[in-house]
């Protein structure tokens, strides 16, 4: 059955009908003006016909090669100096460019005053002395020198169980390292049996101190570089030391405390540089503990440079921490030059974490 909707017939619809109408009439004129042709214009004298004129249009090809597009990463072009005769030389001189070169930062040359020193620095080192006795920290019990007095153990051997117990500790906590370091020697600590280990095994037994991959790879080169230049034993010399794979100035110079009992300079880790700042014990604000070193050892007396890093590691570990120290509980909170100004902590302080508590 066919509908009758005039929507199902497009001829009927209006639209339809719109549109083929407005279609026709557009066709009709278009082929009207196509059969018109322009009447001569007689001008004023009457002699001459003019024919109006059509403007004409110009119409100038494109050229056939477009600019080339520069790939993605390509170098830049450097832009043209404007180069310019000095006009203080006479006589045609060599010409100056006007452009400036980056600046360079110059190192800060600084003059020593001789015989400077923090104010106030004697009571503040003995106020640290009281509170380390008053509150025990992990490195009392569990720091790298704990592993140089077994007599268990050769001295040879011992030796090399605080170099490596340095070189571990680097950005890791007091009580990881301890656990890592008994997993070692029950092991085998020794350079022959470093290298007899392939580093998946290292790498496991090391884990989780920080850097755990480049750091079982350093314990290995540094055991064969030991076998093979110092008998299996460890150098007795700081550039000997520092010569070693993972080994910096501040392990070097524990090192030589701890294992030959000589002491070569301050070590000065992230607890140091930080505790030193703070206090004012250095003239100038330092950025690396290396620029710390160098500064306290210039007005420190000789005899507390051992003293100083055990001291202070402490100190950072439990009372005068990175964020939010305990300056409330601190016996230098008046005369110190930071009081206040990283925020203050207001819990207590944690209890000394025995070896007992630690799961092997």
């Amino acid at each position: 059955m066919e509908s009758k909707s005039p929507y199902f017939s497009p001829k009927k619809t209006r639209n339809y009908v719109k549109q083929s109408g407005l279609k026709a009439t557009l066709l009709q004129k278009a082929v009207q003006a196509r059969e018109v042709t322009p009447e001569p214009v007689t001008s004023s004298s009457g002699n001459e016909k003019l024919v109006p004129s059509i403007p004409q249009i110009k119409i100038e090809p494109l050229d056939d090669d477009p600019p080339e597009k520069k790939p993605r990463g390509a170098p830049r072009r450097k832009p043209k100096v404007k180069v310019e005769s000095s006009p203080d030389r006479q006589g045609g001189g060599p010409e100056v460019a006007t452009h400036k070169s980056p600046r360079k930062r110059t190192p800060i040359k600084e003059e020593w005053i001789e015989g400077w020193e923090p104010v106030n620095w004697r009571q503040m080192l003995e106020n640290i002395r009281q509170m380390r006795l008053e509150r025990p920290a992990p490195v009392d019990s569990m720091g790298c020198d704990q592993f140089r007095d077994d007599p268990s153990v050769p001295a040879k051997t011992r030796r090399f169980h605080t170099l490596v117990s340095l070189m571990l500790s680097s950005q890791t906590k007091d009580q990881a390292n301890f656990e890592c370091m008994q997993r070692l020697r029950k092991h085998g600590l020794t350079p022959e049996q470093m290298l007899a280990t392939d580093v998946e095994a290292l790498e496991k037994l090391i884990y989780p101190v920080s850097f755990y991959k480049n750091k079982a790879k350093f314990i290995r080169q540094t055991s064969a570089i030991l076998l093979s230049t110092y008998g299996g034993d460890i150098p007795d010399t700081i550039e000997g030391l520092m010569k070693l794979p993972g080994v910096g100035a501040k392990m070097a110079h524990l090192c030589m405390g701890a294992a030959w009992n000589v002491v070569t300079g301050i070590g000065v880790d992230t607890h140091v540089h930080r505790i030193s700042n703070w206090l004012g014990w250095v003239p100038r604000e330092t950025r690396t503990p290396e620029e710390t070193r160098v500064l306290l050892e210039r007005w420190l007396p000789f005899e507390l440079w051992e003293e100083v890093n055990h001291l202070m590691v402490g100190f950072g570990q439990t009372v005068c921490t990175s964020t939010y120290p305990r300056c409330n509980e601190c016996a230098n909170a008046e005369i110190c030059p930071a009081r206040g100004k990283h925020g203050i902590r207001r819990t207590p302080v944690k209890k000394e974490i025995k070896q007992e508590e630690l799961e092997f």
